[in-house]
């Protein structure tokens, strides 16, 4: 059986369109990520932004990779449903560490999150593959927006960096340019939401969010996990996060030393669907 969060619907909706709301998957430990998001902007990481753009104004702050040295952080990713819903939604009998992401715009941020998939970000591919993003603030506009089905689109979306917009890799044909969902009339979903629920999507949906025109903050805390079929896969140049001197080779599960398992389920147990 599902986990109480959730129903068959949920499965069927996750695996069409690559994005369903999970009302309350971190309801039980919102002020611990809101401890642990102050902890990470006190202390950045190495691979922190503040993604200045000229012309923006406020602060749009972003770091990941930091769950192993934030204990918030860790306990939440160890404690919470996360990885039994992952499961469900992947369809899934095992649900390995990926990273870690947090995402701070501040009251009157006009930058844009840019539409984009993080699949072609990282070094991992595979079907079963799930974001969560939750925020730790109530969301109405500032919220996330994905287009659903995305993910079965048979090329990817170029990665770009966020405030120059270059590509992050050269393009040798196996990108489709970014998108403007709004103007070609692009199935958007998106959702209100309270602080505790997360938005669950795959690597490949493509995703964005508005700027925070807001009076109050929009702070969100995103986990990344995969699945089964998830290997190792090498890009055309250095992804993100990078992580040095990882050491595998394509077609490889993503090592357990530095990507644990959260979830293992019985290979012979009852199927989820």
């Amino acid at each position: 059986m599902p986990h109480p969060l959730v129903s068959q619907q949920m499965i069927g909706t996750y695996q069409a369109d690559g994005v369903v709301l999970v009302k309350g998957l971190f309801a039980d430990h919102v002020d611990q990520l809101r401890d642990g998001v102050a902890a990470n902007m006190a202390d950045p990481g190495p691979y922190a932004s503040e993604n200045k753009k000229a012309g923006e104004t406020g602060r749009f702050f972003d770091d990941y990779c930091n769950w192993t040295r934030i204990p918030q952080f860790r306990d939440v990713i160890e404690t919470s449903p996360a990885a039994e819903v992952a499961a469900d939604l992947m369809q899934s009998k095992r649900v390995q560490m990926f990273h870690d992401h947090v995402l701070v715009k501040e009251p009157g941020t006009s930058m844009a999150t840019p539409w984009h998939q993080d699949g072609p970000y990282y070094f991992v591919e595979g079907q079963q593959t799930i974001s969560f993003w939750s925020p730790l603030d109530p969301v109405r506009q500032a919220t996330l927006r994905c287009v659903a089905g995305s993910h079965r689109w048979e090329k990817e979306v170029l990665p770009t960096r966020w405030v120059s917009e270059d590509g992050f890799f050269p393009d040798e044909g196996q990108y489709i340019p970014v998108p403007d969902p709004d103007a070609e009339g692009m199935k958007i979903v998106e959702f209100e939401m309270e602080p505790g629920d997360a938005v669950a999507f795959n690597y490949r949906t493509l995703h964005g969010a508005r700027g925070n025109q807001s009076d109050s903050r929009r702070r969100a805390f995103s986990l990344r996990l995969v699945g089964d079929d998830a290997r190792y896969v090498e890009r055309p140049g250095r992804t993100s996060p990078p992580f040095p001197g990882h050491d595998m080779t394509p077609g490889q599960r993503l090592r357990e030393d530095w990507f644990p398992i959260l979830l293992q389920r019985q290979a012979g147990s009852e199927p989820l669907t």
